[in-house]
């Protein structure tokens, strides 16, 4: 590596990854405090509105969320913390944090300096979530929810790293090589981040193979063929790619959703609509 300052902060990345002392922004951790604590079994309804409460951000996300065209389908507007989170249920309610918590990692001054590079991230990110959502409904008995949630934090890792690299100014005079180093770090760094959350683990496994479009096992599709279906289908459609890839070696994944050219291209298309709310939702 010939730029001595990018691997002063490789070095960096490293013992935080080792001694498992990942840094976050306060707010980010005061905001999944509320994910941890809404893992209570049976937790009441007023104490999950007080937790909430508490946070005005996540509060506003779930107001908004919960009025939302996606879930609000008679228009009646729900300003009641706590018929919003009856309304959207807990696994729902955890997503907005956990998106919430994402968008506070990104809003830094890394933001600012690569301002596309992040942006068109969180942009995939929401898609790549929305697309899981989707996927596992139409198409599998995997949650939907469940895969929503797997979908956001699919990039986290990236997030970290982005977040990290803005007290090292001079790693920005090369974008290629931000991007490199984002994606050599990224599924370390996220695993990490994922085991200090306590995420579950079949959620985090889904994160870990989320790339993996030949990832093979017995069985109907689980929760990986989902996500990496998902981060897959949104990076040929939404890049602009789908016309170079070629259809007669279908990646495996796909091949478990009984997905071929055509039928990814009428689910894209028929779900569009679908797709749009939830990624206006999560925005």
């Amino acid at each position: 590596m010939s730029n001595p300052k990018e691997f002063e902060f490789i070095e960096q990345l490293a013992s935080e990854l080792s001694s498992h002392e990942l840094v976050f922004p306060t707010s980010l951790n005061a905001t999944m405090k509320i994910r941890h604590a809404l893992n209570t079994p049976d937790i009441p309804a007023d104490k999950i509105a007080r937790i909430i409460g508490a946070e005005p951000v996540v509060t506003a996300h779930i107001l908004k969320l919960c009025n939302s065209a996606a879930f609000n389908r008679d228009g009646q507007p729900v300003t009641d913390l706590r018929k919003a989170t009856m309304r959207l249920g807990l696994s729902m309610v955890r997503n907005v944090a956990i998106s919430v918590g994402m968008k506070q990692l990104i809003q830094s001054k890394s933001a600012a300096e690569v301002p596309k590079l992040v942006d068109d991230l969180w942009k995939r990110c929401l898609r790549i979530s929305a697309l899981s959502f989707v996927i596992a409904k139409k198409l599998t008995q995997v949650n939907p929810e469940t895969a929503m949630m797997a979908g956001l934090l699919l990039n986290i890792g990236k997030f970290y790293i982005l977040n990290r690299a803005h007290g090292h100014d001079e790693l920005f005079t090369d974008e290629t090589s931000l991007r490199d180093l984002v994606e050599q770090w990224h599924t370390e760094i996220g695993a990490a981040i994922l085991e200090s959350w306590d995420i579950p683990e079949d959620i985090r496994a889904a994160v870990l193979e989320g790339a993996d479009t030949d990832h093979a096992h017995r069985g109907p599709p689980d929760l990986a063929d989902v996500v990496a279906a998902a981060d897959f289908l949104d990076g040929k459609f939404y890049a602009g790619a789908e016309a170079d890839l070629d259809w007669t070696m279908v990646p495996h994944t796909l091949s478990t959703l009984n997905l071929d050219k055509e039928k990814s291209i009428a689910l894209m298309e028929e779900t569009k609509d679908e797709l749009a709310l939830i990624f206006q939702a999560l925005s």
